[in-house]
């Protein structure tokens, strides 16, 4: 029974880390699905940020977007302010004034979170291409462009950019976070050649503003939207030449506490998009789904299974010993990591990559907990990197 589970919890741990990934690399080489870019295409936009007490970004991020080599005729910028008390609507007003732009500020009163706040915004936009930034999201100045060649494939209807990770003084969740996002943007590629991605990154992303389906107030934007796009026939896919400059976090409990959230409202985004998970009607993009977010939602499951397995069986010798001092010297490496980040110290990825993944894999534990317990996240203080 023992050695079942330790092979059994051995076997999905590699799958969804390793097998899945490389069998994505495989099916893509054989079934390649190329998008139909045109970058000369240039449809009307609209720009779209939801800000809670973003005074000390917004400025920079509205400058940001006007900077956008696109035309400034076909574009417009929608910020709906969460009941922000900071001075963000004073300085939006501000901006809005002396803008060839057209940029408009909707205040929502009381605070009701960043989907309910998006599903106003959109409502009023009057691009054929919807753009979702981040209060505090700095793109390259041919992102919007970038973006919308995609669109010129009419088989396509939601695109993600690249988010690259900046961490100016090698901080150490800094250099894990930075380590996942490459994992996850080399995936994201290959998820394209076969159809669509699964994941998106939410501060760089456009979609069709006829598909544009509004939700509750407790999905998560970043996730469902997409859904609901690959639930109409449409596909999702990946823009690497589209970039977001973002600081990563250096605060590991702001780290920490950020991926819980956005684990349990995916939880939920799962839940409430099961259908999706069926082969019979959804073919590969089932199979991915089930295989990129259920189980890496789910993998601290055969994680701490293979370590208490691992831990039983060491004295048998061979393979399970090698195991258990392997699985001893990862927790060792991530203990090493976080003992770096109480001292404010600077950490190579020798221990940051462990770190990250036992950060992930724990805050999954506590989403599942929260998850089955029945709790829901609809506003929260936004994260500063």
């Amino acid at each position: 029974m023992l050695t079942t589970l330790f092979w059994l919890s051995l076997l999905i741990l590699v799958y969804v880390y390793a097998g899945y990934p490389l069998l994505v690399r495989l099916l893509s080489l054989l079934k390649m699905m190329p998008v139909q870019l045109d970058d000369s295409y240039r449809p009307s936009v609209s720009i779209v940020i939801a800000a809670y007490n973003e005074s000390a970004d917004i400025e920079n991020t509205l400058d940001n977007k006007l900077k956008q080599d696109y035309p400034l005729e076909k574009m417009e910028i929608l910020v709906v302010s969460d009941e922000s008390d900071d001075g963000t609507d004073e300085i939006i007003e501000r901006k809005a004034r002396d803008s060839e732009c057209p940029i408009k500020l909707i205040r929502q009163v009381p605070r009701q979170g960043k989907t309910a706040g998006l599903n106003t915004l959109i409502a009023q936009a009057c691009g054929e291409i919807i753009l979702f930034s981040d209060a505090n999201s700095q793109w390259d100045k041919h992102a919007v462009a970038r973006l919308v060649s995609n669109f010129a494939d009419p088989d396509v209807g939601y695109v993600t950019g690249k988010m690259v990770y900046v961490n100016e003084d090698g901080s150490l969740v800094g250099d894990g976070c930075s380590a996942y996002m490459k994992y996850e943007n080399w995936l994201r590629e290959h998820e394209t050649h076969l159809g669509s991605i699964v994941g998106v990154d939410g501060g760089i992303d456009a979609m069709r503003k006829a598909l544009h389906v509004p939700l509750r107030p407790d999905q998560l934007p970043d996730f469902v939207q997409p859904l609901k796009v690959i639930e109409q026939g449409y596909r999702v896919v990946y823009e690497p030449r589209a970039l977001l400059k973002e600081n990563t976090n250096e605060d590991s409990g702001s780290e920490f506490s950020m991926r819980v959230r956005v684990g349990l409202r995916a939880l939920w985004a799962l839940k409430d998009m099961s259908h999706l998970m069926n082969p019979v009607r959804f073919g590969m993009f089932s199979f991915q789904l089930i295989s990129h977010k259920l189980l890496r939602y789910l993998a601290f499951i055969p994680l701490v299974i293979l370590s208490m397995t691992a831990l039983l069986l060491s004295f048998d010798g061979g393979i399970y010993t090698v195991s258990f001092l392997g699985l001893v010297a990862l927790y060792v490496l991530g203990w090493i990591g976080a003992r770096s980040i109480d001292a404010d110290k600077k950490s190579s990825a020798f221990y940051s990559v462990p770190y990250y993944f036992l950060l992930l894999n724990f805050s999954s534990f506590k989403a599942t907990a929260a998850f089955l317990r029945g709790e829901k996240k609809v506003i929260w203080k936004p994260r500063k990197g």
